[in-house]
């Protein structure tokens, strides 16, 4: 029989197909996903990467990647309806947004691997800031009983809303007990031109992480109720949300830089600017590994799906992969189990969990994830899906800015991964 690719299965079975229960969000609800979507680990890097930009380059890229954030969304917001944007057939999730309108089987393929990638990359990301957030909690505890001065260091092995507040609240309150605003307009001085142009370009890269959501922004659409028409409520949704998350950054990296200025650390809440109150600390990084322990599972179960009905479908008479078993352990009720799921799950786990101690270096993973990530999936397949939804032809003046806007993008996605890539290797080999 004929197998798919998995990357085409997955273009083809990604989304529910069996219908959607009633549709009743609406706008606030609308900007509530996105607010909590994006707000995540990337936000406690802000402040890291405004100090290696300084008091103007700082802002000025957050606000930058703001209006960015809002084209792309505003852009993919009418391709959840094809060929109208209004009355046309609904694309569930991004995957079928970009088989449906580029209707191009390499365009999907290259759009599946960057998704998944993305996904199995922030499954990394994950583990790297719950592993430092623990180890965050070790250390603060232990400089609460030794002193500040005491030596305490850990191993970097492995052992959203709520953190970010408290980090912007122990930022808030460094500037005061300073009595002064750190930092400099130029950011962390270097001992010359080139390292200060890769921090930067590093620096553009976490930044990267921290804002776009455009893989989710469909399934958000998805959601909505119409009347009114789904694009113009998610336009308004993502307006408001990222006018939130916008002010929400700028105060998380302002303040982080001016509390510490030169000297301020890669995670706010683990690279120790803060030593008390050690509690506030300690439920801090609580609160961060909860909310990635679940963030990691959100992440890594589209993979577990596409790889499962993938060989389910080149295998359909394998026991391995089709069949499930009742095992009962001792003390625990009977369970049905899979040994394909078992292994490739636990394969997967314990691959994002060694990459992560291979590299366990939090602002470098960050902006080579955010980097690789930007252009790709927030800017260049919503510009193009645009140009097909709205039949604009090339060489007009709205194709003209549009594709002048994505090569922008694309320099900053190239400068972004090629700072990120030598601060990785420069950390592994330091």
């Amino acid at each position: 029989m004929a197998v798919q690719h998995p990357l085409e299965l997955a273009n083809n079975g990604s989304c529910d197909d069996d219908g959607h229960p009633l549709r009743t969000g609406t706008l606030w609800s609308g900007v509530a996903h996105i607010i909590t979507a994006v707000i995540g680990c990337g936000i406690l890097s802000l402040a890291w990467s405004t100090s290696q930009l300084g008091w103007i380059g700082g802002p000025v890229a957050l606000l930058c990647f703001a209006i960015v954030t809002y084209v792309s969304s505003f852009l993919l917001s009418d391709c959840y309806r094809s060929p109208d944007p209004v009355t046309g057939t609904r694309n569930k999730c991004y995957m079928d947004a970009v088989k449906v309108n580029l209707n191009s089987r390499k365009q999907s393929w290259f759009c599946g691997f960057l998704l998944y990638f993305s996904m199995y990359g922030t499954g990394i990301a994950y583990v790297i800031t719950t592993a430092n957030s623990m180890r965050a909690i070790q250390k603060s505890n232990c400089y609460h009983k030794e002193g500040h001065q005491a030596s305490c260091e850990y191993g970097t092995t492995i052992m959203s809303f709520t953190y970010a507040f408290i980090g912007l609240g122990l930022g808030f309150a460094k500037v005061i007990e300073n009595g002064r605003i750190q930092g400099s307009l130029g950011g962390v001085p270097t001992s010359n031109v080139a390292d200060k142009l890769w921090l930067a370009f590093q620096a553009l890269g976490d930044i990267a992480f921290a804002y776009p959501y455009s893989i989710i922004l469909l399934e958000i659409q998805d959601t909505l109720k119409s009347p009114p028409a789904e694009n113009k409520t998610m336009k308004k949704a993502s307006m408001v949300a990222i006018f939130v998350t916008t002010f929400f950054y700028l105060c998380c990296g302002c303040f982080g830089y001016a509390a510490f200025g030169d000297d301020t650390p890669g995670n706010l809440l683990t690279g120790f600017g803060f030593y008390e109150p050690y509690w506030l600390i300690d439920f801090a990084n609580a609160c961060i590994v909860l909310h990635l322990v679940g963030g990691y599972q959100v992440y890594s179960q589209p993979v577990f799906a596409v790889a499962e009905r993938w060989l389910s479908k080149k295998y359909p008479d394998s026991g391995f992969v089709n069949n499930f078993y009742s095992i009962k352990v001792p003390l625990l009720p009977r369970f049905q189990a899979n040994p394909f799921r078992l292994c490739f799950r636990t394969v997967y786990v314990v691959s994002t969990t060694g990459i992560a101690m291979l590299f366990p270096y939090f602002n470098q993973v960050l902006g080579v994830l955010g980097a690789l990530n930007f252009w790709p999936l927030a800017i260049y397949f919503p510009v193009e899906m645009y140009f097909v939804q709205k039949k604009i032809g090339s060489w007009t003046r709205k194709w003209i800015v549009l594709k002048a806007f994505s090569l922008v993008c694309f320099l900053v996605t190239v400068v972004g991964v090629i700072g990120s890539v030598q601060g990785l290797i420069s950390a592994k080999l330091s």
